[in-house]
């Protein structure tokens, strides 16, 4: 997606429905759904435009960005070492102390309950950060 002045001024909101539109393919598809689920699990998400084109999702601070590659849709969690990930979502950046990712390739499902469930736990850690 081109940034200029005027893409500048657009809503973050907006700007990730383009993101969308423009992939036209499994990835947009993937994106849309992840981002519904996300706003089911937390209707008070705020959509931000971050990063040159990062789609984020934050309350009370970041929750996740929704990152786009040609083979997956990377959903990285900042604080994702922090959550607890009982049905095994986090499946890369499993590395690192702080953050967590979530790769969904063409074809994959995602269990739309886990997800929900660490969006919300993720948004409940940063209100605890918050206060």
């Amino acid at each position: 997606m081109k940034t200029s002045a005027a893409t500048q001024s657009e809503s973050p909101s907006r700007l990730i429905d383009d993101r969308i539109r423009e992939l036209g393919d499994w990835r947009g598809e993937t994106l849309a759904r992840v981002r519904a689920l996300i706003r089911e699990a937390d209707p008070e998400v705020v959509e931000e435009w971050k990063w040159r084109g990062v789609p984020v999702w934050s309350h009370d601070g970041v929750i996740c960005t929704g990152e786009t590659y040609k083979q997956v849709v990377k959903l990285t969690f900042l604080k994702g070492a922090s959550l607890a990930d009982p049905a095994g979502l986090f499946n890369s950046s499993l590395e690192g102390n702080a953050r967590r990712a979530i790769d969904i390739r063409e074809g994959e499902a995602l269990d739309a309950t886990a997800f929900k469930a660490l969006v919300r736990a993720a948004a409940t850690l940063n209100a605890s950060k918050a206060r």
